[in-house]
């Protein structure tokens, strides 16, 4: 007997897909994972999956992305939805796409990812599914969330120079800025303290080397951030 609210017609299935970027002296990279079955057996995709009953996206969003390359305790942001009707060979597959931004680390494939491995953004392989036009939409977001939020506790070390942080937003916004107007427009924003490690500067190129100010950090992003260049 059926119940007041079971229904015959069909229904699409939910999976979630996770976009994470990592940071390095080499630049803007990709996780990814290698299918380990089909569909798709053998190329490369992002960390993603099914589902469960019990579940929300983000809750499946971390336990997938735990349990294909081992990475736990990252902080996921919904950004994009993608539900064209024939996206996914298995059946009718609705995905909501998450991003993260994360320190590079080891990754390893385990469940039904053969293995995890970072790409360099300008060195991506060919994507399962509709992966790349995942990919895009997720770098558009990235480059919208640059100039409203303040990005580098995720995905520098704790004490870093102005050029490592230049690197980082010109390998996101994929353009070169001026040293000196760059520099200056971050350090006129509050957020960077500057560190006093020891090193000798007085005449050698040492740069001088910088923290992140949580407190002032976590303000702007409270109140709102615009970061024009």
């Amino acid at each position: 007997m059926k119940g007041t609210y079971t229904y015959v017609y069909p229904r699409p299935s939910v999976t979630t897909d996770c976009v994470i970027f990592g940071f390095d002296a080499q630049g803007l990279s990709i996780l990814l994972i290698e299918r380990g079955i089909e569909p798709f057996k053998g190329c490369w995709a992002f960390p993603g999956g099914f589902m469960q009953m019990d579940e929300d996206a983000e809750t499946c969003a971390c336990r997938e992305l735990e349990e294909e390359t081992g990475l736990k305790d990252v902080h996921v942001e919904q950004f994009c939805t993608f539900s064209e009707v024939n996206r996914d060979p298995r059946g009718r597959t609705v995905t909501i796409a998450h991003f993260a931004l994360v320190k590079k680390s080891e990754v390893k494939g385990a469940d039904d990812a053969a293995q995890a491995k970072w790409f360099p953004i300008d060195s991506i392989p060919p994507l399962a599914f509709d992966h790349d036009r995942i990919l895009r939409v997720a770098l558009h977001a990235l480059r919208e969330k640059i100039h409203f939020q303040p990005i580098g506790f995720e995905l520098l070390p704790k004490v870093f120079t102005m050029p490592q942080l230049q690197d980082l937003y010109e390998s996101i916004l994929e353009v070169q800025f001026d040293r000196r107007n760059f520099a200056n427009k971050m350090l006129m924003q509050g957020i960077l303290t500057e560190v006093n490690d020891g090193t000798v500067r007085k005449g050698t190129r040492n740069p001088i080397k910088y923290s992140f100010n949580s407190e002032k950090y976590s303000q702007m992003k409270a109140k709102g951030f615009r970061l024009e260049f």
